[in-house]
């Protein structure tokens, strides 16, 4: 009934707000002001309509409901204003208050935001010129078309059905179809080694960790735009871990799991496959945290396998977590642990619902209108098809990864033990390639920064343009975006985002020759690609790339 949501910590939030402004009359007045103005502004702009002159409210950069040109029409512009008004004074009155816990003022924030976006005029066809027209034009067919996609949808999310992949984008075929075998298997996951294409290869290979919130080939999507498929071409030996899909069976897989049945006995079949070289080392999301976790530990035991570690989008530090954080808080915990209780893991509607929410005005609302009242088909993106292919997390697994690492924030703290001994990030050596994404609300590119803060090897930091997934999937044949990038030598000091930001001139394009110059410099040459699996030694071939698991439902 709540949709994963602890109803204890939204509670908790509002009275802990409303409390506070109640013991505030200055901050009482300042909001009754703060109205006045809007309303003035909101009056001023209905009764002296001037088309040249800006509009007094904004939407958010994220927020495409008023686009539509007829918005700026009488009466849909005072509307759209009026709901605009409204908005930026619930982000005004619940910003942060002295005395007021400041995630009980972003959660309440977000709360006041969900609730206002159900009352948007762009969700009510009588109020929306786009539907209107729409709706003229096509003399009431696009409401029919509708109601047909509203009723499919309410049966597949009521029957939990999963929808196979449009046409065109079949897995193994339109994309994860990087040309490969699969040359290990555990309970936990598959390891696929690329085949070459080039006649020689680096001599050290690559091993990418994805993240086990998803489906891997997010890095090998269509041809055009996939990374492994990039790496290959470049002249190097990629091994990719695909993750299994978790079923009630596997409830009691734990973080340490992951470390030791995945990455690192991932790594040991790179190196019996590969054998007598370092290997450059990639996490994304997740599995960056991940392996940032294997990679200190191995520090620590004198482990010296790794020629090199790049972390995209990944995390070692939780305090700014980005808006992941609105979810969570020991209560929330401790009621999903409840939810995952019963089944052994954390479903997918739970996991589509806490992401599609953060940007609920695109992700849910605009595409209902879209979708319900203008009776237009979802148009199939590679990216959007992989994002609706959606896993689930072992019960054991995922508390702890909140708990330990969102909620207490044991890694960069000092605090966080593998087999019973504290690890620290600071001991590792081998150079750090670090990329964050400027719009990413997953993981905010200043949280991402802080791998400068923790470490004290080589390390190069990228920000590149896009979020948490765009940003990272940009193929340079697009020739699109931008990047920031700069090299801290090993040792140096510290030097703060802002300050980072300023000094540091946007480069055009893709970032992904800039890393591949940077693996290169940090290999030692090339020669003959190496063969496919190592029978002798217990990784012969088993199937053909993309695997098994990637088709778990």
């Amino acid at each position: 009934m709540t949709g994963g949501v602890s109803p204890h910590a939204f509670i908790e939030a509002w009275s802990d707000w409303a409390l506070h402004i109640a013991r505030a009359p200055g901050r009482q007045l300042d909001l009754a002001e703060h109205a006045q103005e809007n309303l003035a502004k909101l009056v001023k702009q209905a009764v002296t309509p001037n088309p040249d002159m800006p509009s007094a409210f904004t939407p958010k950069p994220y927020d495409h409901r008023f686009k539509h040109p007829s918005w700026q029409n009488t009466p849909f512009n005072v509307w759209s204003q009026g709901f605009l008004a409204v908005q930026d004074w619930w982000d005004y009155a619940t910003d942060h208050l002295r005395g007021l816990r400041p995630e009980d003022a972003d959660r309440t924030r977000f709360m006041a935001r969900q609730t206002l976006d159900i009352m948007s005029p762009s969700n009510f066809p009588a109020f929306n010129p786009e539907i209107i027209e729409q709706t003229l034009a096509c003399k009431g067919a696009n409401l029919a078309e509708g109601g047909a996609h509203f009723f499919h949808d309410y049966i597949n999310t009521i029957s939990q059905l999963h929808e196979p992949a449009p046409e065109g984008y079949e897995i193994g075929k339109d994309f994860a179809c990087t040309p490969g075998k699969v040359v290990f298997r555990n309970d936990l996951f598959e390891l696929i080694q690329y085949a070459p294409q080039t006649e020689n290869v680096q001599a050290e290979p690559v091993l990418i960790v994805p993240a086990w919130i998803m489906k891997y080939y997010i890095l090998d999507l269509s041809p055009h735009n996939s990374m492994v498929r990039y790496l290959v071409e470049q002249g190097y030996t990629v091994f990719m871990i695909s993750w299994c899909n978790p079923t009630s069976d596997h409830a009691e897989l734990a973080l340490e799991d992951y470390r030791k049945k995945g990455v690192m006995a991932a790594l040991d079949a790179v190196n019996a496959i590969v054998p007598d070289k370092k290997i450059h080392a990639v996490g994304y999301c997740l599995g960056g945290t991940m392996l940032a976790i294997a990679t200190a530990t191995m520090a620590r035991d004198n482990d010296t396998r790794l020629a090199s570690i790049t972390l995209m989008a990944a995390q070692i530090d939780f305090m700014e977590a980005g808006e992941l954080l609105l979810f969570l808080d020991e209560s929330q915990i401790a009621f999903l642990e409840d939810m995952m209780w019963d089944k052994g893991y954390l479903d997918r509607p739970q996991m589509a619902r806490t992401f599609s929410a953060i940007r609920s005005e695109d992700l849910i609302y605009s595409r209902a209108v879209r979708r319900y009242f203008l009776g237009k088909e979802d148009v199939p993106t590679d990216m959007g098809v992989w994002v609706t292919d959606t896993t689930r997390m072992p019960a054991r697994m995922h508390s702890e990864y909140l708990r330990g690492l969102f909620l207490e924030n044991r890694l960069s703290a000092g605090r966080f033990a593998v087999e019973g001994r504290v690890i620290a990030m600071k001991d590792i050596t081998a150079p750090i390639f670090a990329v964050g994404t400027e719009t990413d609300h997953i993981a905010p590119w200043r949280s991402v920064y802080k791998t400068q803060l923790f470490t004290d090897s080589e390390l190069t930091f990228v920000l590149t343009s896009g979020g948490h997934n765009g940003g990272i999937i940009n193929e340079p044949a697009a020739e699109r975006g931008h990047f920031r990038s700069s090299l801290r030598p090993a040792g140096a000091r510290y030097i703060g985002p802002d300050a980072w930001f300023a000094q540091n001139t946007t480069q055009s394009g893709s970032w992904w020759p800039a890393w591949v110059d940077w693996l290169n410099a940090r290999s030692s040459g090339v020669g003959p690609p190496p063969a496919t699996g190592a029978a002798a030694k217990g990784f012969r071939p088993l199937e053909a790339a993309p695997g098994t698991y990637v088709h778990q439902l």
